[in-house]
């Protein structure tokens, strides 16, 4: 059978959930990952989802080397508040000190190698909190900012219904990839930006004020997140559409990169 490495689709890696699931008592440790995002990475930037289960941080060298991009999806589970120096303000929220570890640390390694990096939601906090920023612990408890949350009862397609337009910096990608400077987008978060990290430039505001999406400045590669879900039927929206679009394209060049890397390698003669 034929199996032409060159053919086969981009890869990109979606860093795993640590959750504890079970029924009467019987909790089990458990790697998950939201179908929702993967989807997103497969339908909309028409390349391969991975994992590497139980990845940790001396890792990322070696396993971002096998990979053309990175996607820190979202998560019921906070970035723990230790690393922006504040404790936690309330116990009862989930956390996830597992894939602090690992996320903290990929996100300075797809930054400094020009790896292709999309951030959402809790993605979108990791990054900002790993290039040295904070965040609201509880967004609707601070004054003069709205409650972002979704609401608890309603049916899924309503949660991830626009609920709230963004001002896009005009010019800036986003505001391309959505054709105008205002948009509708979703809103299913507690927490948010509290103190932008240096190197991140804003690009969407809530009416609030709220930052809700950034770009690392000066990446050599696509370097966006958001703080909403783009990812939510991303088929039946343009914008998210676009966004995931232009993703993929840049896991392609990342691949391609790869891929011609290795043809160099293979053709160079072996030293005597």
């Amino acid at each position: 059978m034929h199996n032409d490495v060159f053919s086969q689709p981009p890869m990109v890696w979606l860093p795993a959930d640590h959750r504890l699931l079970g029924d009467h008592g019987h909790a089990m440790p458990f790697l998950l990952l939201g179908d929702k995002y993967a989807r997103a990475v497969k339908v909309g930037a028409h390349a391969q989802p991975v994992m590497f289960p139980l990845a940790d941080a001396a890792q990322v060298p070696q396993l971002l080397s096998l990979v053309d991009g990175v996607m820190l999806t979202g998560s019921p589970s906070n970035v723990h508040p230790s690393h922006f120096n504040e404790e936690v303000h309330d116990p009862s929220l989930p956390l996830d000190p597992e894939r602090d570890s690992l996320t903290l640390t990929l996100v300075h390694a797809c930054v400094a190698h020009g790896v292709p990096l999309l951030g959402i939601c809790r993605g979108f906090q990791e990054i900002n909190v790993a290039l040295g920023g904070s965040l609201h612990q509880t967004v609707h408890a601070v004054t003069g900012l709205m409650d972002h949350r979704e609401p608890d009862d309603a049916p899924i397609d309503q949660q991830y219904a626009p609920s709230h337009p963004v001002r896009l910096e005009p010019g800036c990608a986003l505001a391309e990839w959505a054709g105008a400077t205002e948009v509708m987008v979703n809103s299913l978060h507690g927490q948010g930006i509290g103190r932008l990290a240096p190197g991140l430039r804003p690009l969407a505001h809530a009416p609030d004020g709220l930052i809700e999406a950034f770009e690392v400045v000066g990446a050599r590669e696509f370097a966006y997140a958001v703080q909403w879900h783009p990812e939510w039927r991303c088929w039946e929206n343009p914008f998210y559409s676009a966004i995931f679009r232009a993703f993929g394209d840049a896991v392609r060049r990342r691949r391609q990169a790869r891929l011609q890397e290795g043809r160099a390698f293979a053709a160079a003669p072996e030293k005597p």
